[in-house]
Parts: C-alpha cells; structure tokens; sequence
C-alpha cells in the first residue's frame, strides 16, 4: 500500500468526526447550518471513494450480503432518517468498525473474530448507526468550527490508518508526524459515546438482540486488552472503562424481553472469515479439527473445515463433511455454495451450474447466488452469459467498484474494447482516482470516433467525471 494521496489528507477537513463535540445541541439546530444532511451525503461519497483507493477490501460476496443485510435490519428500528447507506469491509483483522458522515459504513473483518456471537456483533453495528442517526459528526463540526485545516486532515489520517490495520509504514509515517493531533482524535466526546450507547441499546433490542451483549462484550474487551500498550483501534476510539460497562449493563438490564444472543448463520459468516485471515490452509485445517474433536455437533468449525478441505485439495473429505452439512439442511445457500467450490474445484461445471440455476429458482435476487452463476460461466467459456449475469448485478449494485472490475474484465472477454474502458473508468471512478478514469474514457472516445451518438455519450460522462473532481478540489478549499 502506498503513502496517502494529499487529496485524502486534505478532505479530512470535511469529516471531523463526533469526539470534538463537548456540548450537544439539540437536532435541527445551527449545526445544519454548518453541513446539511445532503452535504453529509455527498462529502461521504467523496471520502469514500478515495478511502476505497486507499485499503485493502474483502471481496467476498456472502460477507459482504451478510454485513449490509444485517445493518438494515438494525436501520429498521433506528431513528437513521436517511438510509442511502454505502460500505466497505476492510480486509484487516483488526478489531473496528466506524460510521462516518453521509451513511458511510465501514467493518473490519476482526469485528467478526473478536465478535463471539451475533448480538454482539449487532451491538456493535447499532451503536455506529446512533452517532449516524444523532448527527455526532455535524454537531462536532459546529463546536469546533474554527479548528485549523491542518489538524483536521491530520486527525482524519489517524482514522483512515487505523481502519487499514496500521501497519503499513506510509501510514506510520504520517501518524507519527501528526501525533499530537491523532491523540486529539482519539478522544471521543464521554457524551456522545453515552448517547450512542443509550440509542444503540434500545434500537438493539427493537430489532430483537438481547442488549445485554453490548455490556458483555465491552467487559470481555476491557479484559483482554487491559494491559496492551497499544490496544485495538476500535478501543482507541470508543474507551471503555468500569462505569461505562456498569452503565450499559444497568440500562441492558432494565429490558423485559431479551432477545436472540447468537445464530447459526453468523458463526457460518465468522468461520469464512477465521479462514481469511488464517496463515495457510493447515492453521485452518487443525483449528476446526481441533473444535469439531470438541463437539461434533458444531456446525459452524464443520463448515470452516469444508472450506480448508476445499482450500487445501483434500476434496473428499470435504465431500464426506459437507454431505453431513446439507443432510441437515438440503436448501441452505451457504452450504450449497461450498459444494458449487468443491464441484468447481472437481471441473464439474456442469453440476455446479445446475446446482446454482435450482437455487435461483428459489432465491432470484441472491447476491452471492448471482456472483456465484457468474463465476461459474465464466469458467465454463460461457462469455455471453457472463456478461448477462454481470449486468444483472450491476443493476442491483451500480456503486460496487469489485462489480464494475468484473464488468471491465467480461467487456474485454468479449472484445468490448469501447465498454471495457468505459467499465473501468467507473471502477476508477468509484475509487477515487479520477485522473485514471478521465483517461480511460479518452481512449473509449479515440475508439468511438466513427460513431458520434455513442462519443457524444462518452464525452458526457466524462465531463461529469470532470465536474465531480472539480467539486472535490473546491471542497478542498
């Protein structure tokens, strides 16, 4: 991963988030009058997009189907307004999650692993979405708007570093030089945590969690990481101390009905992601061993030991354990998308394909089940259907940059040179690097030139890219 582009630095000014705040007005006061919620929304896509350019993603479909389809079933019971959400799942196991202004959700893929079951991870989510809801960010703009441009980008380079993973020495580098400000960031404001905490526990238990695994997982975390020099990001940015976990114990307790503590679905989701982050397949594969010698019943470590059975080439014993998988449920899309890898790992495109049109039968609007029939076409040299499969998707999910990718790669498949540029300068587009998309479509237009309605198509397109960046760069000012 490279330095931060200054662009990045710079539209940190723009997202200051909550923890400036010391003093809360009340919602639909002066702080409008600073950003609006619709300029909330477009600065959110902005940071976004340049943020995706930045960090390493996970790509997986039924992760990523599982963490948006979770936070709008949380969005249901919330009092978030405007729900014209975006995410990004970033690829580190580091433990954080964030909800940056205009509907922006980010996820570490740690949050799974140090999430132990599915209420807690939701709790998690809920109270993101309450600084979301309560406009924390707005308010910290209207109590520090007279902070210096260079401590904001400073402290936005601290955030966007963390959410990465920290590692990378670009990111050290600019951490270190601006320490004092990072530091700052990292002070949430006590009373925005407290409300976010209030909302997040009630809108929890709206959604039928048991809100007792906020507090439980908050003492856990205090636990663990008690006497770590350096402590997870997430920690960092939401500090948890004794009164804060008695707090949201004592108001979790006040709830009559308690709700749902875990699901079999989310430990399947958490063992795809102990698998991502485990070094090689044989870590994987003695890790679920050693919880199936366990309990054999546990279906989650069964699962996790098809797929490193599958990663590893050992294909039939992870056919004699997915067999016992889909004896207990015949019709479950994520174990039938473990037996199309496997099958697709056997060249069996054939059944694979058959497996997943049945399931579609079923589910016409499965992300991965789609991602999945694409996949399988294009093994099968079935070009035109791939590019039909891809479209599909690109309806469901016109801002996906991975899907705009696979847009570019199935254009090219099919000698759609003009498309292919086009594709991949919305794949630029959406990851912030205009100059590279402004590029791509001069190319597509230099191809076009013998076709004037299909040029003057590209030509406009490209003036919006054009009129995008502009807007950025005066934002910046």
């Amino acid at each position: 991963m490279t330095f931060f582009r200054p662009a990045l630095l710079a539209l940190a000014c723009l997202f200051t988030p909550a923890m400036f705040a010391s003093d809360l007005p009340s919602l639909g006061d002066s702080s409008s009058s600073i950003i609006s919620p619709e300029q909330e929304h477009q600065l959110g896509r902005a940071w976004l997009s340049i943020l995706r350019g930045q960090v390493r993603q996970l790509e997986d479909p039924l992760l990523k189907d599982y963490i948006e389809s979770s936070v709008y079933r949380l969005t249901e019971t919330s009092q978030l307004n405007d729900r014209r959400l975006e995410f990004i799942l970033l690829a580190s196991p580091q433990l954080n999650a964030f909800a940056a202004p205009g509907g922006i959700i980010g996820v570490n893929g740690g949050l799974l692993l140090h999430a132990q079951t599915e209420a807690e991870y939701a709790s998690v989510m809920a109270h993101e979405l309450a600084h979301l809801s309560q406009r924390h960010f707005a308010r910290g703009l209207e109590a520090q708007k007279r902070m210096q441009v260079p401590l904001m980008a400073a402290m936005l380079a601290g955030v966007v570093a963390a959410a990465a993973g920290g590692g990378d020495l670009g990111m050290a580098a600019i951490a270190s030089t601006q320490a004092a400000a990072v530091q700052e960031q990292r002070r949430f404001s006590r009373q925005n945590e407290q409300e976010a905490d209030r909302i997040g526990l009630l809108n929890l238990s709206k959604a039928g969690f048991d809100p007792r695994a906020m507090p439980s997982m908050f003492e856990r975390l205090m636990r663990q990481y008690r006497y770590d020099r350096m402590p997870p990001e997430f920690l960092l940015t939401h500090p948890v101390s004794e009164s804060r976990i008695a707090d949201t114990r004592n108001r979790a307790e006040q709830y009559d009905q308690q709700g749902v503590v875990d699901s079999l679905y989310y430990q399947l989701i958490r063992a795809r992601v102990q698998l991502t982050f485990e070094e090689t397949p044989g870590l994987a594969l003695k890790r679920f061993r050693s919880m199936l010698n366990e309990d054999p019943n546990l279906e989650a470590a069964r699962y996790g030991l098809v797929l490193a059975l599958i990663r590893a080439s050992q294909l039939a014993e992870a056919e004699n354990n997915l067999a016992l998988l889909l004896k207990k449920n015949p019709n479950s899309i994520i174990y039938n998308l473990a037996a199309v890898d496997l099958e697709l790992s056997r060249n069996q495109f054939s059944q694979a394909r058959k497996r997943i049109d049945d399931l579609l039968q079923r589910h016409p609007n499965s992300f991965p089940l789609r991602h999945a029939q694409y996949e399988t076409q294009l093994k099968q040299n079935d070009i035109a259907g791939a590019e039909q499969t891809i479209n599909q998707l690109l309806k469901q999910r016109p801002n996906d940059p991975d899907i705009w990718f696979e847009v570019a790669e199935v254009r090219g498949l099919s000698n759609n040179i003009i498309g292919l540029h086009e594709a991949r300068a919305e794949y630029f587009a959406r990851v912030g690097d205009y100059t590279q998309a402004i590029e791509q479509l001069d190319y597509a237009k230099r191809r076009a030139s013998n076709n004037f309605p299909l040029a003057a198509r590209i030509d406009a397109r490209q003036q919006t890219l054009i009129n995008e960046e502009e807007a950025i760069k005066k934002m910046l000012n």
